[in-house]
């Protein structure tokens, strides 16, 4: 069985132009037959094949090459190198209002798109109620594209591309704009497309849509397939590449790189008696805080919930105090809650390092908090109180 679409060493190039001088050899490059010099390679070496039927998901950070690739796959963007081959009907919704006209009604655009994806005026007719009900933007259909809310946009470009039947649907970010009612029923139509054996190349930041809708899923990282398989296994490692990132941007920035770097940084960050606490325990925060240029810094201590729900934040220039000079680029910092009123629970106790003026933060380290106790209460922190 022929394949729906088939990708074999894909790669875009894009020249990179800073100056006169690098557009004037651009000219020379391109006029000499040798190409671009001097480029940035948006994605490289990326295959993969599609079956009819078949879902596949497109995940990375911005700039990882996602977009580029569906405008390949589109037919709007040549690849630099490598083949393409779609064997079957695109529907395309990718950048927002892209295949729009502006000045045109969204009637008007409705005709425009059916006729470049070359539907008759029988096939139209048929269509156009559809199209319009699916969007339900309501009178706004004759007023013209460019008066019309980003949401409104992605309403008549989705019921664009998807009420005319394509064999291959990609949508770029399609989920992330528009209402929760208009997402759900998004949603159901692609299930509901799926179902009846159509294929879907997804490219979203939610890895909860891409797992839902997706049977596989392509991670691309600085414009090269990174993994490659079950949507599953690919979200799980994505997942844990991002909590790595996030754990190495909490570590302390080392000494020399600071100073290097001229930022003021968190170097340690303790907790006494440790990092298990019983609800109504005293707890010291404390550590050391590296300065550039000898200054005296802020610091800044905040107490989060596991999820990332604020509980407490103080600075030492709130309390008008100021870290202890240890020697001429280091300071000491120390915080004590007498009697911590936080409920039994998982949280997490930040350092902030900022500049002596407090307006600037450059550094942030976080340690893990456990409170233990037999609290019932409901909240993050137990008030005194008493019944009358």
């Amino acid at each position: 069985m022929r394949a729906l679409l088939e990708l074999s060493r894909v790669g875009k190039d894009y020249a990179k132009v800073e100056s006169n001088r690098g557009r004037l050899r651009l000219v020379w490059d391109l006029l000499g037959g040798r190409g671009a010099s001097d480029v940035f390679r948006a994605i490289d070496n990326v295959d993969f094949t599609m079956a009819r039927g078949a879902s596949l998901g497109i995940i990375g950070e911005n700039g990882a090459g996602k977009s580029t690739l569906l405008k390949i796959i589109a037919g709007v963007v040549k690849p630099t190198r490598g083949t393409v081959r779609v064997n079957g009907r695109v529907g395309a919704l990718l950048e927002l209002g892209s295949g729009f006209h502006p000045e045109y009604t969204g009637r008007a655009n409705i005709d425009l798109a059916a006729a470049l994806l070359g539907l008759t005026s029988g096939e139209l007719s048929t269509k156009r109620d559809e199209i319009i009900a699916f969007a339900d933007i309501g009178d706004h259909i004759d007023m013209p594209i460019k008066y019309y809310s980003s949401g409104m946009v992605v309403r008549l470009g989705f019921a664009v591309a998807t009420t005319l039947d394509p064999d291959v649907l990609i949508t770029d970010e399609v989920l992330a704009v528009g209402d929760e009612s208009f997402q759900k029923k998004c949603v159901a139509w692609m299930e509901n497309y799926l179902a009846d054996g159509g294929t879907l190349l997804l490219c979203s930041h939610s890895t909860y849509q891409i797992q839902r809708l997706c049977r596989d899923a392509l991670w691309l990282k600085d414009g090269c397939v990174e993994r490659y398989g079950r949507a599953d296994d690919v979200v799980q490692a994505y997942l844990a590449y991002h909590e790595e990132k996030s754990a190495r941007a909490k570590r302390p920035v080392a000494e020399r790189r600071a100073q290097a770097a001229g930022i003021y940084a968190i170097q340690t960050l303790d907790l006494a008696p440790g990092d298990r606490i019983a609800h109504g325990e005293e707890l010291t925060v404390s550590g050391d805080v590296f300065s550039p240029d000898g200054r005296v810094p802020v610091v800044n201590i905040g107490i989060v919930r596991a999820d990332g729900t604020p509980v407490y934040g103080v600075s030492t220039d709130m309390d008008r105090v100021e870290p202890r000079p240890v020697d001429a680029t280091r300071y000491r910092y120390s915080l004590t809650f007498p009697q911590l009123a936080l409920l039994p629970g998982k949280y997490a106790v930040r350092a902030h390092a900022l500049d002596p003026e407090g307006a600037r933060l450059f550094d942030h380290v976080e340690r893990e908090l456990i409170v233990t106790g037999a609290g019932r209460e409901f909240g993050l922190v137990r008030l005194p109180h008493r019944w009358g």
